[in-house]
């Protein structure tokens, strides 16, 4: 494998690493919604790269190297000399539902050789937890599925996809990979504390959230954010909730992407079944930074250091974390070293299974890293 990394920052391209000759079949592009949906962006791209797949996605912030920028292209160009790639993408609108949408890609991708698929989706109009759940439906149980959701810094608006075109609203893409000499490894960790006490999700509708313990959930959550309360919904991101399902020893992670006052509602980046357990979390600056270095250290294959380390973190992190955001950069890259090349975004949900060898689950406010090496 040979990588090489560009980016556009103030308005200029500049190389981000050594430039190699590089004939990428890849090239992942990360950056701000307004760049990723420019098209001076992509033809340039495509000019450099004309015979690669080109993935664009908006972000809430972009990781390259050991540094972490905001409104700028993060790009990654990838050459596998023993693997193949097939990408594939599809438009929310052209689907009943995001469980048909990842059933779409997953049966777009399979075959015998099929090792793992990388998901990059639409992190506005899609429901996580339905996308996860379509991927899985037919997902053969040694493929392993990462990625995350787009973002759109903290405004919510609109995220912006594409493969091979301008970033737009409502794609979905999934690139799978191929044969026994990719090696993927991968980990997901929070790092949050959870406060409060444990309440029971009794009123919602997949990922729509209206009632706990019989009561509104929107005035209950309102009680604790005090002070933040006027900054909803971005305010949120503070205080995700930890979700159990099913009595299942798996706890995870939900963060509100938008709230309705009039159905005094919370809509959540995933499903929170009724039946449901919740408790709210809060921010634990080192034990946040702490899981970076875990997720790092869990995505090694047998301890060696990967080729390509691809980050994908929540929004919710960045902003609890402020200043110290790329402390979470820094702690993967020392696990890795300098060899790795490291990409990836701050996203609206994030994609990898719980722990190895179990299913692919969508997750909020995680550090989630997808590790890539080749062997000949």
């Amino acid at each position: 494998m040979k990588t090489t990394q560009l980016h556009f920052i103030n308005g200029a391209w500049q190389d981000a690493s050594p430039s190699l000759q590089v004939a990428p079949q890849l090239v992942l592009a990360f950056g701000d919604t307004a760049l990723v949906g420019d098209s001076e962006i992509y033809e340039y791209l495509k000019g450099k790269f004309s015979n690669a797949n080109i993935v664009l996605a908006s972000t809430s912030g972009e990781i390259l190297g050991n540094e972490l920028f905001d409104e700028t292209v993060a790009v990654t160009a990838i050459q596998f000399e023993n693997t193949e790639i097939k990408a594939v993408e599809t438009n929310f609108s052209e689907h009943e539902n995001s469980f048909e949408v990842g059933k779409f890609l997953m049966n777009e991708l399979l075959a015998d050789d099929l090792t793992s698929v990388l998901v990059i989706s639409d992190g506005g109009l899609i429901n996580g937890s339905e996308l996860v759940s379509g991927l899985n439906e037919n997902k053969p149980e040694h493929v392993l599925v990462t990625g995350g959701l787009a973002g759109d810094a903290a405004r919510f608006k609109q995220t912006f996809v594409g493969l091979n075109e301008v970033g737009s609203v409502g794609k979905i893409v999934a690139i799978g990979f191929y044969g026994s000499n990719i090696h993927v490894g991968h980990s997901s960790f929070g790092g949050w504390d959870e406060f409060g006490r444990e309440r029971v999700v009794t009123k919602s509708e997949k990922n729509v959230l209206y009632e706990l313990d019989n009561e509104s959930a929107l005035d209950l959550y309102k009680e604790y954010l005090g002070p933040y309360v006027d900054e909803l919904p971005g305010s949120a991101l503070l205080f995700p909730l930890s979700i159990k399902i099913d009595d299942e020893n798996i706890n995870l992670v939900r963060t509100i992407l938008s709230i309705d006052e009039v159905e005094k509602s919370m809509t959540f980046a995933g499903n929170l079944p009724v039946g449901s357990k919740v408790r709210l979390m809060k921010a634990n600056f080192d034990k946040l930074i702490n899981a970076s270095t875990d997720a790092a250290t869990e995505s090694l294959i047998e301890k060696k250091a990967p080729e390509l380390a691809i980050l994908i973190s929540c929004v919710g992190r960045k902003l609890v974390l402020q200043e110290r955001t790329v402390e979470e950069v820094e702690a993967a890259r020392k696990i890795f070293g300098d060899a790795t090349a490291i990409t990836g975004f701050y996203s609206y949900g994030e994609i990898s299974p719980f722990n190895p060898n179990t299913k692919c689950e969508l997750h909020n406010q995680t550090m989630t890293i997808t590790t890539f090496t080749e062997t000949t």
